[in-house]
């Protein structure tokens, strides 16, 4: 009863804020303007990511009190530098440098001095124990790789939250059932702001989640992923939810963000360009070509990465040696086949339309033996479109 009084303060308290944020933001005009790789077509407020980062706040200051919060004391520290981070990068644009350099810093408080970090690959590439170095190194490298995963898949209305709501739900489900009460408040606490978020953030959005958002809960769940695979590698064997693939489960929980990263870094460095070069080749603008709404475009991919972590669950048995190969052909087939259709969708529809010099036939008809198109400047008076 207690984790359920969790989440309804959470939701409460982001679905008062959220309004207050919103009003406040379209007032100061701090968001997204149309233009550019921005798909959608009016200002939009950022920074949503306020909103549910003040409901989880709250919320653990309420309820947290109960549980030995000591141990994630560093990690509730290392979420607020990020959400600051985040926060003065919308409002004044950090460097990539400076912005890594905050993460950084965030990273070395959650794996040194909280000590949450991977420290065994449990037999996985016949790997045990890892040193401390190594073990440290390889800590920062998943966590700065999932934090920044998950910041590139927020450019759809609903998709990022959508995907937060998912993992946390199922982890803080899976925390709570191993008694992990600490790391189920600090789950459930981000969901309940993230669903009260997304009835702001659903299709049509009235306000985005921002760096602010996007960072803070990616950096929330990538510790959270990793928590849950060294507390279940842990467990004893056969105990109630334990996996024997601790790696795969655990990729599985961010398998889209992951996925959606390296598709389009590999895509830029084939065209000569920089893994960072913005661009619309995201999984989401392939399916948002082929004229899916974005919030079909949500589910799709979020039901997709829920059947993948229900595979890695269904082979709890089985090592990473079995599920990993297994969990990694299924992504990768359904992503050569979204590019196949997705092409083959695009090239039929240019095949339908009307060349330009085609129109430029019909226009010449219909105007009968004109040379060109007349333009009457009385068209243009009272016009509110700015030409220049």
């Amino acid at each position: 009863m207690l984790f359920l009084f969790v989440l309804l303060t959470s939701f409460s308290v982001g679905f008062l804020v959220m309004p207050v944020v919103i009003k406040l933001l379209r007032k100061a005009r701090i968001g997204d303007h149309p233009g550019g790789r921005k798909i959608h077509k009016k200002f939009i407020p950022s920074m949503g990511g306020i909103g549910f980062f003040v409901a989880a706040a709250v919320t653990i200051a309420i309820w947290g009190w109960q549980f030995p919060l000591p141990d994630i004391r560093y990690l509730l520290g290392a979420i607020s530098l990020i959400f600051f981070v985040g926060l003065r990068d919308d409002l004044v644009e950090l460097k990539a440098s400076h912005k890594l350099l905050g993460q950084l810093v965030a990273v070395v408080l959650v794996i040194v001095m909280g000590d949450v970090r991977i420290r065994d690959f449990h037999g996985f590439l016949g790997i045990g124990e890892l040193n401390l170095f190594f073990s440290y190194t390889f800590s920062a490298f998943v966590l700065l790789v999932l934090t920044n995963a998950f910041n590139l898949i927020d450019g759809l209305d609903g998709l990022a939250g959508t995907t937060g709501l998912l993992v946390s739900g199922l982890l803080g489900a899976w925390f709570w059932f191993q008694g992990l009460n600490s790391f189920a408040v600090l789950s459930l606490s981000f969901f309940g702001g993230t669903l009260a978020f997304l009835i702001f953030n659903w299709h049509p959005a009235k306000i985005f989640m921002g760096d602010t958002g996007s960072l803070t809960l990616g950096f929330t769940l990538g510790v959270l992923v990793i928590a849950f695979m060294e507390y279940n590698a842990a467990l004893p064997e056969n105990s109630t939810l334990r996996v024997e693939p601790t790696f795969s489960t655990g990729i599985a929980f961010m398998i889209f963000p992951l996925y959606d990263m390296a598709r389009v870094f590999t895509r830029r460095i084939r065209r000569g360009q920089g893994p960072m070069t913005p661009d619309k080749s995201h999984v989401h603008h392939f399916l948002l070509r082929m004229g899916l709404r974005h919030d079909s475009v949500t589910l799709i991919l979020v039901g997709v990465q829920l059947v993948v972590i229900g595979v890695a669950f269904s082979l709890k048995n089985y090592s990473d040696h079995i599920v990993l190969p297994i969990i990694s052909a299924i992504v990768l087939l359904l992503g050569y086949r979204l590019d196949r259709i997705a092409v083959r969708y695009v090239k039929k529809k240019v095949a339908t339309e009307p060349r330009i010099l085609e129109l430029s036939k019909n226009e010449t008809k219909k105007g009968g033996n004109e040379k060109g198109v007349k333009i009457d400047p009385k068209d243009f008076q009272n016009n509110t479109i700015n030409y220049n």
